[in-house]
């Protein structure tokens, strides 16, 4: 195992030429200029710290340098960012099992058959990314089909949106979960139709009682997760990445990557809760390290859960459950005091809210408490996917910063009319009105919830549109973004986001020399082909760390 981590280690970096100038001819590059308008360049210099010495135009003459890299006409982009993900979540789905491309439950439960066979070794099968709204299922699948997978070992596997975990029959025995269990608040434990039995679903807050039972991974099992996780990335040509939700574990480990020379990915860390943000950071939020590599910025917090599983806080019930109006995870007190909490030490707030009763709940509570800190607080609402018209202008004051995601809009779009009914969804995914309204928009992925595919989120972002061009037209077409607003989202904004700006996020003089090179401009492609489009090779600090093929 130890042999095997160090080679994963030794491949996240590929030998180019370091600790010298070295000019990178020959591109079509790309980047968003200081107003925030397109720059073209054909070429760029590296000084040997790493970072952008000059950018060369079209008829200015090449310096001399130590060395010289040819583009091949390639086009260059800054790296892509992606404000919202999981990276050890992105990790360690590449090594368990991952149910995402399954189409039915029969799918699922063959899939998790051939994992479970070919790995004999494991005590427990763990894995992520069933969704009983893709399979066409109509509810929820449970222990008793899931133990016609596999019944002589625990299996525990998180819904797609991390918000709802699928158990069997030993899993559950094995955390003494019985019909006399209750469910927690901010969380449901579903019941067997009739019966008092649990059915093997368990949602948002009551996942704990069934994960606190699973084996916790060794440390050297969650550095070669970080391995695979920045390999996952690099490949999809993303270079930094906002962390929603680092536990001290993950932080060790980001950390003995970064003492080791390894650490490739610029990640920007958001502690998960209260506690964890004061055992990582102590007072405050952590220097930039390791050539601005890694910093804790601020908190993760959760106010609802998610549409899949209808753990999303609405104003009104769901259109397809009546009565049911979410799950709030947070009272409006807790809410408040841990906003308070982070602020008054320097952390920056990132909220997850999904219905329009959560995004109101906080957009009034930052409102409320915003004028009592000065300075520039950019608080973040995580998703903002589904906000009451009447509250959109809010997410333009006080300096928020919409985290969002573009291909939830595809994934959920379906569900999303399910849930709320056709009538209710103007406010959803409302990228361009919150431009329109002067807010700020950070896009991610939410990876491994979605691929990390910041193209693919770039063209539903200029589309409304999935990858078979559906709806034809897009999905509320009016909340599209034009292509040069997809990009800063995905490099200048979402670098804002995370307090980098002027360290990275766009190719200037000064800033960290991160940079990919693609086989097609996004700013002129069809949205067909900035979706196919490959990455050729991705830089990060001036070292290429990836190399298709």
């Amino acid at each position: 195992m130890k042999t095997k981590y160090l080679a994963a280690l030794l491949a996240t970096t590929i030998a180019v030429p370091a600790h010298a100038d070295v000019l990178v001819d020959n591109v079509s590059g790309i980047t968003m200029d200081e107003e925030g308008k397109v720059k073209r360049f054909e070429a760029l210099v590296i000084d040997d710290d790493g970072r952008i010495a000059k950018l060369i135009e079209r008829g200015e003459d090449r310096p001399r340098t130590d060395y010289r890299e040819d583009g091949e006409g390639r086009v260059m982009l800054p790296g892509m960012i992606d404000a919202h993900a999981h990276v050890m979540g992105v990790g360690f789905g590449a090594l368990t099992l991952d149910l995402s491309d399954t189409n039915s439950l029969d799918e699922a439960l063959e899939k998790i058959r051939t994992f479970a066979a070919e790995n004999e070794a494991r005590h427990w099968i763990l894995g992520r990314g069933w969704n009983q709204e893709k399979w066409g299922l109509g509810r929820f699948p449970t222990a008793a089909e899931l133990d016609s997978a596999i019944a002589d070992r625990p299996v525990y596997l998180e819904r797609v949106d991390g918000h709802a975990g699928w158990a069997n029959t030993l899993a559950m025995k094995a955390a003494g979960i019985t019909a006399a269990s209750e469910s927690p608040s901010g969380g449901k434990i579903e019941l067997l139709a009739g019966k008092k039995t649990p059915s093997g679903v368990f949602i948002d807050l009551a996942m704990d009682l069934v994960s606190k039972a699973v084996p916790a991974p060794r440390a050297v099992e969650r550095d070669l997760a970080l391995a695979e996780a920045q390999k996952v990335f690099h490949r999809y040509g993303i270079t930094s990445v906002a962390d929603m939700g680092t536990t001290i574990e993950d932080w060790q480990s980001f950390r003995r990557a970064g003492d080791a020379g390894s650490l490739n990915l610029r990640i920007m860390s958001y502690a998960f809760g209260p506690e964890q943000m004061v055992l990582i950071g102590g007072s405050g939020p952590s220097l930039w390290l390791y050539d601005d590599k890694l910093r804790l910025n601020g908190v993760k917090l959760y106010l609802d859960g998610a549409l899949g599983s209808r753990g999303a806080w609405l104003k009104r019930p769901y259109a397809d459950d009546p009565g049911n109006y979410g799950l709030p995870l947070q009272t409006p007190a807790q809410l408040r005091n841990n906003l308070v909490r982070a602020a008054q030490g320097g952390f920056q707030p990132a909220v997850h809210a999904i219905g329009t009763a959560a995004n109101a709940e906080l957009l009034s509570a930052i409102d409320e408490i915003a004028e009592s800190f000065d300075g520039d607080r950019r608080w973040r609402v995580e998703h903002a996917q589904i906000v009451d018209p009447a509250d959109l202008p809010k997410l333009a004051d006080n300096g928020i910063i919409a985290s969002m995601q573009p291909l939830h809009q595809t994934s959920d779009r379906l569900m999303a009319e399910a849930r709320l009914g056709m009538d209710r969804l103007d406010g959803a995914y409302a990228w361009n009105t919150i431009l329109d309204l002067g807010g700020t928009l950070a896009f991610g992925s939410d990876a491994p919830v979605e691929p990390a595919d910041a193209f693919a989120g770039y063209a539903v972002a200029i589309t409304r549109m999935d990858a078979n061009g559906e709806p034809f037209g897009g999905w509320l077409p009016s909340e599209r973004v034009n292509r040069e607003q997809a990009l800063a989202g995905f490099t200048s904004k979402a670098a804002y986001a995370g307090f980098a700006e002027g360290r990275f996020g766009r190719l200037l003089p000064g800033e960290r020399a991160d940079f990919i090179l693609v086989d097609n401009d996004p700013l002129l492609a069809t949205p067909e082909e900035i979706r196919a489009t490959k990455v050729f090779e991705t830089w990060v600090n001036g070292r290429k760390v990836y190399e298709a093929d």
